[in-house]
């Protein structure tokens, strides 16, 4: 099997028989690479040698090398993509076309900072006559990225190619179930001879304590994480003693809201794939359908036919229309929340294992739970699988109510033929991002963020590149 090496200060770290770790192939259960747990000496090392790296050489001060460099790192992966997309099912569970999805919206998002990293710009201002004042955009420092498991060349690619377009040294933490995905990444980044050594660190842990150490660290200036709300709130927690900066994409509870005028059959050919993208494993997946009481009865049925033709399978297969979870684990606690959801709940459709697959692989087929409760867990809590609530609302306002009546706010959507009445309950609904008639549509070019419990900052976009700069006042008089 291959085996997935820290990369600290431009070596590939050997291999530690004591330190491996195996990664699962959800699928089928079955190893399927390897990873070499860091040790915090490592660690400590990667984050010196960052810090070393920024202060001494002039990456900070070189957009046109910086472009170039983010150019060619989306060349070298676009030239691996089959490699990484294999890598990527196996490794992770979802289905090739989601993969392949992942890695070309990696690929665009470095072209685009790639062409970022020269417009950079600051201002001048002339206070008085031959009194200037520059405001100039300057690279934070040493940037940490924490990289979930679930989409790790997208989540990745979001937070470092900013980071490195801004002129910042990075220390990067990846998951350690889709480890060698990462390693392939960095491989293709670092192949570039023109990398000052040090600038890019990269390791892998099963555990906690090397991220306790990035966030506690003095010489790391912002943390870059996205998973749960749980842990961004224990992040933020640790990193007050220095006030280090955060960007943060935390947990999701996206409703779907579906206007009484909207076409039900076109609501559900969206919300389905919206609900079980990556086996709703997705902070803006949608788990929580509002349907106006009108046509809540033809909704319903038609939504739970969808949700039954859902095919779940291995991610490799073209029939397959939602691959695996990333563990057993995970399965067990999904068909556990099933199972608790009877006592409160009506199960409109229950979450099963398929029989004609593999008994050792994370399969679980979707879930549709009705509630009218607010309160209820299954309206709260971020599930994070396949598991979706069905509520009724009686008019706009209680569609807001109901979709505002949540900690979370990273992502909704609307489903109606009338454009002017979704642009004004668009405007009330407190979250980052709001589709109409669509859903997780997400671009290299456009901003995407959470309100409240769903994080701090942005990612893509312009303002994307706003965690990882900071903004100086020079003053110049020069009468």
């Amino acid at each position: 099997m291959k085996t997935a090496l820290n990369y600290i200060d431009g070596i590939w770290c050997p291999a530690s028989a004591e330190r491996t770790g195996v990664c699962i192939n959800p699928a089928t259960g079955e190893p399927a690479a390897q990873y070499v747990n860091a040790t915090l000496p490592e660690i400590e090392a990667a984050i010196a040698g960052a810090r070393y790296c920024f202060e001494s050489s002039t990456w900070s001060s070189q957009p046109k090398l910086r472009s170039d460099v983010l150019r060619l790192f989306a060349d070298r992966l676009e030239a691996r993509k089959d490699e990484i997309v294999d890598a990527l099912v196996e490794l992770n569970g979802k289905l090739r076309r989601e993969a392949e999805g992942e890695v070309l919206a990696g690929i665009s998002e470095l072209r685009y900072y790639a062409g970022l990293a020269r417009n950079l710009f600051g201002r001048v201002l002339e206070i008085e006559p031959q009194i200037y004042s520059m405001i100039e955009r300057e690279a934070i420092g040493v940037a940490a990225i924490i990289v979930p498991w679930n989409a790790p060349v997208t989540l990745l690619v979001r937070s470092l190619a900013p980071a490195l377009a801004a002129g910042c040294a990075v220390v990067i933490k990846a998951a350690h179930q889709t480890a060698l995905v990462h390693a392939m990444m960095v491989e293709c980044l670092v192949q570039d001879t023109r990398l000052p050594c040090g600038l890019v660190q990269s390791f892998v842990e099963d555990g906690a304590d090397g991220a306790k150490l990035l966030c506690a660290h003095v010489e790391v200036d912002v943390i870059s994480f996205t998973g749960s709300t749980q842990v961004g709130k224990l992040i933020a927690g640790s990193t007050s003693k220095n006030l280090t900066r955060l960007s943060l994409e935390l947990g999701g509870k996206a409703p779907a809201i579906v206007l009484p005028d909207a076409s039900i059959a076109d609501a559900v050919r969206g919300i389905v794939p919206g609900a079980c993208v990556m086996a709703g494993q997705m902070c803006t997946a949608i788990s929580r359908v509002l349907v106006h009481e009108s046509i809540a009865e033809g909704f319903k049925a038609a939504l739970v036919e969808g949700l039954r033709q859902i095919r779940v399978g291995p991610g490799q297969l073209p029939t397959s229309s939602m691959g695996a979870l990333i563990d057993r684990r995970n399965q067990q606690r999904l068909l556990d929340e099933v199972q608790s959801a009877r006592e409160t709940c009506e199960v409109l459709l229950a979450g099963t294992v398929p029989q004609d697959l593999p008994r050792a692989g994370a399969f679980i087929t979707p879930s549709l739970i009705a509630t009218q409760d607010l309160q209820s867990h299954f309206v709260q809590d971020e599930i994070f699988g396949p598991v979706i609530t069905l509520e009724t609302f009686s008019d706009d306002e209680n569609a807001l109510t109901r979709a505002n009546a949540t900690r979370y706010g990273l992502a909704s959507s609307i489903w109606t033929n009338d454009f002017k009445r979704a642009r004004q309950i668009a405007r009330r609904l407190k979250f980052g991002n709001v589709w109409i008639n669509a859903h997780n549509r997400l671009f290299a070019e456009v901003e995407t963020g959470g309100y409240r419990e769903s994080g701090l900052g942005r990612l893509h976009g312009v303002d994307g590149l706003s965690d990882f700069l900071e903004t100086k006042h020079v003053y110049m008089p020069c009468a």
